[in-house]
């Protein structure tokens, strides 16, 4: 994998609960922020998060890749404080005039009026009901998620409406939730998936400093199990060379947990987190670094990341068939070779005096 420019510089020690090392250049100069101009992470050996206000009019994002299983999804909040190194969404803050960097994991964008907007989109006579993603870009559940309660404010105008959910998480803070879990799933309106990427906790812990480690979430898919709300695993991002190596081991704890269900991603690393994850690599574990920035490279025809549809989460490529090869294996043995449960749309109740548009 090429790295352009000059290297990133790495703070000794690594900064405390965080995910990179530094806050490089926002590539589109032109959109610089000037928000809090005294704020800056990269000077800060424990750099504080600042939640900023985000005062969108609307709530609903559109998708159409066919790599994605909805066309609609949902963000309460723009930026992770979860700080995974490898995060495509980094890329996002930089349209905000923000870095990918320390940015991205400490300038949060809160909506908080999410479960108002949503609510009004969906009680609009036009909106169709569909399955809206929530996690489609950063994570719902991260951990300011405690305090505001937006996710939890979604999630009880969905049930409400009884229109269905697909939410993904790598935070065990979901399993508060599963009253309102439990309410979707007796209309067939939701499915959970579990972020799963290593089960060696002090990997985690470097990796994805602030999301919770890998005990907690293979507990919370007890928890979701039990109460009757279908979960499943998602493993990703694999990483070749670092991670790839416990695809049979994390599929067995999942099913344990009772998983019914599960699939995989490669990591792919767009420009403006590429150099961020090789910089991390290479500090944390560097007697493999090389060869894991190598084999992520030929998963994606020899760059850092390949977007055509069909190739981004699979790779291609011999290194792409064995990792796809380790899992459907691994996935069978543990039963969890089906497919996430069909979300119903017929449960969807219109607010009173709302009449929907006949599609």
């Amino acid at each position: 994998m090429p790295d352009d420019g000059d290297p990133i510089p790495v703070p000794d020690p690594w900064r405390r609960g965080r995910g990179v090392a530094a806050n490089p250049a926002n590539r589109f100069q032109d959109l610089s922020s000037t928000w809090d101009p005294d704020f800056d992470p990269a000077q800060d050996p424990d750099p504080r998060t600042v939640f900023l206000d985000d005062d969108t009019r609307s709530i609903l994002s559109k998708n159409d890749s066919e790599d994605v299983p909805f066309a609609v999804g949902v963000n309460p909040y723009r930026g992770c404080e979860h700080g995974c190194s490898y995060c495509y969404a980094r890329t996002y803050h930089e349209h905000l005039g923000m870095s990918a960097g320390l940015d991205f994991e400490t300038r949060i964008m809160v909506k908080r009026r999410a479960p108002q907007l949503l609510r009004e989109a969906l009680s609009a006579p036009a909106w169709r009901p569909q399955a809206i993603g929530m996690s489609g870009a950063t994570d719902c559940y991260q951990p300011v998620e405690r305090r505001l309660q937006l996710t939890r404010g979604c999630l009880s105008v969905l049930a409400d409406l009884g229109n269905p959910v697909h939410l993904i998480t790598k935070n065990a803070l979901v399993a508060r939730d599963a009253d309102l879990l439990a309410r979707l799933a007796a209309d067939g309106c939701v499915s959970v998936m579990l972020s799963l990427t290593t089960l060696r906790p002090e990997l985690s812990r470097a990796m994805e400093p602030r999301a919770s480690d890998p005990a907690a979430r293979l507990e919370t898919v007890r928890r979701l199990a039990a109460a009757g709300i279908p979960v499943g695993v998602m493993l990703a991002p694999l990483i070749p060379g670092l991670t790839d190596e416990e695809i049979p081991a994390l599929l067995a704890a999942a099913a344990a947990a009772g998983a019914q269900y599960a699939s995989y991603q490669v990591l792919r690393l767009p420009l403006g987190v590429a150099d961020l994850f090789a910089t991390w690599v290479r500090h944390h574990y560097s007697g493999r670094a090389e060869v894991v920035l190598e084999r992520v490279a030929s998963l994606h025809g020899g760059t850092s990341c390949d977007s055509a549809p069909g190739r981004r989460n699979p790779g291609d490529g011999p290194w792409a068939q064995q990792i796809g090869q380790l899992f459907r294996l691994s996935a069978r043995r543990n039963g969890l070779d089906r497919p996430a449960p069909t979300l119903r749309t017929d449960a969807f109740r219109p607010p009173a005096g709302k009449q929907q548009t006949i599609w």
